[in-house]
């Protein structure tokens, strides 16, 4: 999914999902129009990736959430673990695209990223309660627990993502 760039832009993770590819669990996308993202898109600086189906998830597949403290780095540390609705553990999967996803940052010598809020392995400020109720709690996924303890800083909001990147001149 990565792809090489000759962007004088630093390149920039984006959740897949968010740059338009379907692989959200549902087999849909997230992307919204904008003039901004179709600009930095047009600059080659994005490098989208499915931590998901990197490790292994299929689309459309069930939901997961992560059940137990501490969000992302609980499942990292072993405290909660990603499930899917009818309780299987899909745990693994999340931290093995957790990986793929960090081996990739430091390929492309990638420090930032803009992830899909909400989900359990891209989420950097609102994950779901991991009860499949719809309620939604401050935390984050398990690929934004492990990238940031990589240094690389992690955005949900777009325009948060180019002014902290003082991108606005470049677009």
């Amino acid at each position: 999914m990565g792809t090489e760039t000759t962007s004088p832009l630093p390149r920039i993770l984006i959740s897949a999902c968010r740059f338009g590819q379907p692989v959200r669990y549902d087999g849909g996308h997230t992307r919204t129009a904008s003039d901004v993202l179709d600009r930095l898109e047009a600059t080659g600086c994005l490098i989208p990736f499915c931590p998901e189906v990197a490790g292994g998830a299929q689309t459309p597949r069930p939901s997961g959430e992560i059940l137990g403290p501490g969000g992302g780095d609980g499942v990292l540390d072993g405290t909660a673990r990603v499930v899917e609705a009818d309780g299987t553990d899909v745990t693994s999967l999340y931290v093995t695209g957790a990986r793929l996803t960090l081996d990739l940052v430091r390929r492309h010598g990638i420090t930032h990223a803009l992830l899909q809020d909400r989900s359990p392995s891209c989420g950097s400020s609102i994950i779901y309660d991991g009860h499949f109720s719809g309620n939604r709690h401050p935390g984050h996924g398990v690929t934004t627990a492990l990238l940031r303890r990589h240094g690389v800083t992690v955005f949900a909001d777009l325009d948060a993502l180019v002014d902290g990147l003082d991108l606005r001149n470049h677009l």
